[in-house]
């Protein structure tokens, strides 16, 4: 059987499949539409990241397809319902990634509440602002709030608690009494409660209707002074010169933001020299050790759909 993989995977999980089937790996495809259009005709299984967009002419093309593999954990690039409707398995690698999002949600978080961090270049000059960095915040004691505790909210709440950070959690599928509280220690909280308590707010949700826009100004505005907003779900959920506008006043503290509306992010003066704005191009998620994890995971998902 066929299968063709659009974006970028681990070698030796490419190997893998290469091994019991005919396999196109072309990480570059992803950007040439009529030739991934050409190449879907053909293929029976599909493996991509987040950047193809499995719908209309693409979804159209897929006649033979019995499997998508999705190297990551968020669908919105999938027409989930359209690929069912056709006979296809939607696969996602779900917790593969969750210990690199969770140590990205906590590296950047210790980053801003510290401030401390970004000094290299004014030292290196000679200067020594060393008043103006001592006023930074301890990690420990903290309140992290997360939304969306699903495989990485769980696992960025670990990691948290063992830094001392009271864990604060709201997931909208979930109940107070769900039994994941009380096995993690984590206290279940209303959306609006995370907001105006917590230290540190962790995005950890799909993009859906809910969720869309649900960090708008007005809600920002709401967060504690000083807090620190980390998004690493999906462009969209935050409204981004918002977040700028909020920074620049100084009531947000912090923001570390890996996800974007349009991705690549087009250059914006909003975000230019903006104060304690951490901003990476949606790699949250992608580490050696998650890469390698994601890949093998979808590999042997996807044998074993084509069985």
């Amino acid at each position: 059987m066929k299968i063709l993989i659009s974006e970028f995977m681990d070698e030796r999980a490419v190997a893998q499949l290469a091994a019991k089937h005919d396999v196109s790996y072309a990480p570059t495809l992803v950007d040439d539409m009529p030739a991934l259009i050409a190449k879907a005709a053909q293929a029976d299984a599909l493996i991509v990241r987040n950047r193809t967009q499995v719908r209309g002419a693409l979804l159209t093309a897929l006649t033979r397809c019995k499997v998508i593999g999705r190297l990551g954990v968020g669908l919105d690039n999938i027409d989930v319902a359209g690929c069912e409707s056709k006979g296809m398995a939607v696969i996602p690698a779900t917790g593969a990634n969750a210990l690199s999002v969770a140590e990205y949600v906590i590296t950047t978080a210790m980053m801003l509440l510290r401030g401390a961090f970004t000094s290299t270049a004014s030292v290196a000059n000679g200067q020594w602002p060393r008043g103006a960095l001592g006023n930074g915040r301890e990690t420990a004691g903290k309140t992290l709030g997360i939304i969306g505790f699903g495989s990485i909210g769980r696992t960025t709440a670990r990691l948290a608690q063992g830094l001392g950070m009271q864990v604060i959690a709201f997931d909208a599928m979930l109940d107070a009494d769900t039994p994941v509280f009380q096995e993690t220690g984590v206290k279940y909280v209303g959306l609006q409660e995370l907001i105006l308590q917590a230290d540190v707010v962790t995005l950890h949700v799909p993009l859906v209707d809910a969720t869309r826009g649900l960090f708008d100004a007005a809600c920002i505005a709401s967060m504690k002074p000083g807090a620190i907003l980390i998004n690493t779900s999906r462009g969209h959920i935050v409204d981004l010169p918002a977040v700028a506008a909020s920074l620049r006043t100084g009531h947000l503290g912090g923001a570390a933001i890996d996800v974007f509306d349009a991705e690549p992010l087009a250059a914006s003066a909003d975000l230019q020299d903006c104060p304690h704005l951490l901003l990476t191009p949606h790699i949250s998620g992608v580490s050696a050790e998650s890469n390698e994890r994601v890949s093998f995971l979808i590999a042997e998902k996807v044998l074993e759909a084509l069985h």
